[in-house]
C-alpha cells in the first residue's frame, strides 16, 4: 500500500482521506426508494470520486469571509494578533482581485513519480448558497517540500466565500506527475467490441436491476444496474 506522509506547520491543519458527509454537505439520509429526493450519494460514480482524495479543514477558531464588492476582494474576519513564528498573518491575501491566496504551509510527500493536485472540495458542487471556496487546480511535484500557499478563485460579484472552523475547504488528489496519454479513435474492431459490451448491459438490464427500480420526487426512474456491476468488477479484481 502507497503512503502519503505528512508534516504540519499547524496540528489543526490535519488533513484525512475525504469522506462523505451524511446528512451534511453530501445530503440527507434518505433511501433509494420512491417519493425520495435524489441526493449525490445515491450516484456511484460520485460517491467514489468524492472519496478518491485527501480533504483539508480550515484550522482557524474564527469565521472568516471574502467578497466581491465593485469588482475587487473584500477580506473580513477577527484575527487578533498574530502567533509566534513570523507567518503572514492574515494567512489570507488578495491576487488580482480575481484569486485569492492561503498560506497553507502543508507538506504532502508522495511516492516516487507521483503528485499531488488541488482542487475544489466535493462539497462545492452540492452547495446551493453558492459560499463554498473554490480551490484552482494545481500540480505540486513531490520534490518541492512545501505547500505554501493554496490559491482560490474569487466569488463573484456580490457572492461570499465563508470558511469556518473544522469546514473542509479543499481537496488533493495523489495522481501520477506526468499524463503520458495519446487521444486515439478506436479501429472498427475495437468500437464493435465496445458496443457490443454496452448492448449486451442494456439488454441484461432488467435482470440486473430487479428489485432495485424507484422513481425519484422529482419523476426521475433510477435503478441499481450500476451498482450491481460495479460490485461485480470489485470482486473480479480482488480475484484476480
Amino acid at each position: 500500500m502507497d503512503k502519503v506522509k505528512y508534516r504540519l506547520n499547524d496540528p489543526r491543519l490535519a488533513p484525512r482521506r475525504t469522506k462523505l458527509e451524511i446528512p451534511g454537505w453530501a445530503g440527507k439520509r434518505e433511501p433509494r426508494a420512491d417519493g425520495s429526493r435524489e441526493q449525490v450519494w445515491h450516484c456511484v460514480p460520485f460517491s467514489e470520486g468524492a472519496q478518491y482524495g485527501i480533504e483539508l479543514f480550515y484550522p482557524y477558531d474564527n469565521e472568516f469571509h471574502v467578497t466581491t464588492k465593485d469588482s475587487h476582494l473584500v477580506m473580513e474576519g477577527d484575527w487578533g494578533p498574530p502567533p509566534d513564528g513570523g507567518v503572514q498573518w492574515p494567512p489570507f491575501r488578495n491576487f488580482g482581485d480575481h484569486f485569492y491566496t492561503y498560506q497553507i504551509l502543508l507538506d504532502l510527500k508522495v511516492e516516487k513519480g507521483m503528485a499531488i493536485r488541488t482542487e475544489p472540495h466535493p462539497r462545492f458542487y452540492t452547495d446551493p448558497t453558492d459560499t463554498v471556496p473554490i480551490a484552482v487546480p494545481a500540480l505540486i511535484r513531490n520534490w518541492w517540500p512545501m505547500m505554501f500557499f493554496c490559491v482560490f478563485k474569487a466569488p463573484a460579484e456580490g457572492r461570499t466565500h465563508i470558511f469556518r472552523p473544522n469546514e473542509p475547504f479543499a481537496q488533493i488528489l495523489v495522481i501520477p506527475e506526468e499524463a503520458p496519454f495519446d487521444l486515439e479513435r478506436m479501429d472498427e474492431e475495437e468500437a464493435a467490441e465496445r458496443e457490443l459490451q454496452a448492448r449486451r448491459i442494456y439488454n441484461s438490464r432488467p435482470t440486473l436491476s430487479a428489485g432495485t427500480e424507484w422513481t425519484s420526487s422529482t419523476d426521475t426512474v433510477f435503478d441499481g444496474t450500476y451498482r450491481h456491476l460495479h460490485r461485480a468488477a470489485k470482486e473480479k479484481a480482488r480475484e484476480e
